[in-house]
């Protein structure tokens, strides 16, 4: 910690923080409490999967779609602050609103969510591009996974706290109706969530912007127009981000399908929540470990490993048998998943022109949620057309394949100016 300034450490408590929405809302508790809402109204299995798909869809192409528009306008001096803190107090209240609809409202639940949703994963768009306001191009690895590190660590309190709130209610240990202890989860990710914002709200302030013009809102819709135009002039920019596309997607893939191997190994969804602990806990220090490696082997280098981990893990999965097999698979994962995510966050950060930021992490996000698309679907395809799911998860291994040919065509970002030897104040 001492390693790291007073800016740096702010900006990566925001992580420590946030990250509790993504465990408990996002993978855990939420879609429980959901599913059972929906099935308490005489909604079917299927149709409130459904819904729930429909949901994620809309609010992801909803950002995909204005996240450019709103980067741009906050490269404009003193409205990144703005922008992080409007959709952070729409995450924070909105997941706070979960705690006290009624249980049997399943349509208000998800509108709940929408909204809980994108104001989470707004307010990473601008977290993200704060990165290159706090710290210094040659330090940005290091900061970019210490942040993945502790929102790692962090989001694994909040998650236990919550579990055991529910297991306590299960059993009747407590006074408390299992419905009641999934709001009180919900309460603790929005204090959890808030809490750990401060230190970012009050230290981290845009380092990097462009002058204010007349117009603000048409001049940012020129300068959009104008980047995609030229294109050619951010050629490695856009290259990285095509590779990005590629392995993200295929990370992505693997995150949010393991549940499903794991099912259909016979693991109980006990086993599956320790799982899915140990593999919080495990990444954290692999997190670091990357960041702490890519200053002996460049973050390229780093990036290289992670992708072929990765492919490792999708050869190995079309081989797996038993619960043993999955443990080895999630330890696998988690020694890659946090290092791939930090490391290719930081080396973007080192190719966007700083006073630019917002408006190219817009980008980023565009990249990022889309690729949710292409892995699900062709394990999808594959699963269906082969009559075997291991075939489907084995098939991911073209996309990171693709994603490493891309990536070695990226050239390195340019040296560090004598300026940035100099860690922020």
């Amino acid at each position: 910690m001492k390693k790291f300034t007073k800016e740096e450490k702010s900006w990566a408590f925001y992580d420590w923080g946030n990250s509790a929405y993504s465990i408990i809302i996002t993978t855990a508790v939420f879609p429980l409490f959901y599913k059972s809402a929906a099935t308490e109204a005489g909604v079917s299995l299927s149709d409130s999967t459904a819904y729930l798909g429909y949901t994620i869809a809309i609010f992801t192409f909803i950002l995909a779609m204005i996240g450019p528009i709103m980067g741009t306008i906050a490269d404009y001096e003193g409205m990144k602050k703005k922008f992080f803190t409007g959709f952070f107090l729409l995450g924070t209240v909105s997941t706070a609103m979960l705690a006290f609809i009624p249980s049997d409202n399943w349509l208000l639940l998800l509108i709940c969510y929408t909204f809980a949703a994108l104001g989470a994963t707004g307010s990473n768009l601008f977290y993200d591009a704060f990165i290159v306001d706090v710290t210094t191009e040659k330090r940005m690895n290091n900061v970019s996974a210490f942040g993945y590190g502790l929102g790692y660590i962090g989001s694994t309190i909040p998650f236990i706290l919550s579990i055991a709130v529910i297991l306590l209610a299960t059993n009747e240990v407590i006074p408390v109706s299992v419905i009641n202890a999934s709001r009180i989860a919900f309460l603790i990710t929005a204090v959890w969530w808030i809490v750990f914002s401060i230190p970012l709200l009050r230290n981290v302030h845009q380092r990097y912007y462009i002058e204010r013009e007349p117009s603000p809102v048409a001049q940012s819709f020129k300068r959009l127009g104008k980047t995609v135009r030229e294109i050619r002039q951010y050629r490695a920019l856009f290259l990285f981000l095509i590779a990005y596309f590629f392995y993200i997607d295929g990370v992505g893939t693997i995150i949010s399908m393991s549940t499903a191997y794991g099912t259909d190994l016979g693991l109980s969804s006990t086993s599956l929540l320790i799982v899915l602990f140990a593999t919080q806990v495990v990444a954290a220090p692999f997190a670091i470990l990357y960041g702490r490696l890519s200053e002996r082997f460049t973050g390229k280098k780093m990036l290289y490993v992670g992708i072929c981990v990765y492919i490792v893990v999708c050869i190995y999965a079309f081989f797996l048998e038993t619960i043993t097999d999955f443990w080895i698979l999630a330890m696998l994962v988690a020694t890659s998943q946090g290092g791939i995510q930090a490391l290719s966050r930081s080396y973007f950060g080192k190719l966007v022109p700083k006073e630019n930021s917002n408006e190219f992490f817009g980008f980023y996000n565009i990249f990022g949620k889309f690729a949710a698309i292409l892995g699900p679907l062709l394990v999808a395809v594959t699963s269906q057309v082969t009559g075997n799911s291991s075939m489907g998860v084995f098939s991911l291994v073209v996309l990171f394949i693709i994603g490493l040919i891309i990536l070695s065509r990226v050239p390195e970002p340019k040296p560090h100016a004598p300026v940035d030897e100099v860690a922020p104040e």
